[in-house]
């Protein structure tokens, strides 16, 4: 019988570290970790009906992160550098961690800045956390 060490467990979503160029942030959610190509048909005249596909642009989704909301003004200067023409690009990472608390995956963004922000909803009649949104448009994105 082969051993438990062999197993290739997949990872838990919850337990990861996002670092934006030192500012470590605690977030509950992160999503928009993706790339796509489009495709660009052609077909030369000479060819029967069939279309080749060929790679055309890469793009990468806009981040999304999502912490509750605190007395931390980071984000929200961050943000504001760009609503004042003075937009900052600023890489980072999106570290996923082990059962061990150890990295096991690392995501690299890079040219990132502060496209949209969103602040809590309000509402008196629950005791949820309130939590704050901020979406970055990325240039580049790299799995280590």
């Amino acid at each position: 019988m082969a051993g438990t060490s062999s197993r290739n467990d997949p990872f838990l979503s919850f337990n990861f570290i996002v670092d934006i160029q030192g500012m470590k942030a605690g977030f509950s959610e992160v999503g928009g970790l993706s790339t796509e190509t489009d495709v660009v048909e052609y077909r030369n005249g000479d060819e029967d009906i069939t279309v080749r596909k060929l790679p055309g642009k890469r793009k990468y989704t806009n981040l999304t992160f999502k912490r509750g909301f605190t007395n931390s003004k980071d984000l929200w200067d961050w943000r504001r550098k760009v609503m004042d023409g003075k937009t900052q690009r600023l890489p980072g990472t999106i570290t996923l961690m082990d059962e061990a608390r150890k990295p096991a995956l690392v995501w690299k963004f890079f040219e990132g800045w502060p496209m949209k922000w969103a602040g809590p909803a309000f509402n008196a009649k629950n005791n949820e956390v309130a939590i704050e949104e901020m979406d970055i448009a990325v240039e580049g994105l790299e799995l280590e």
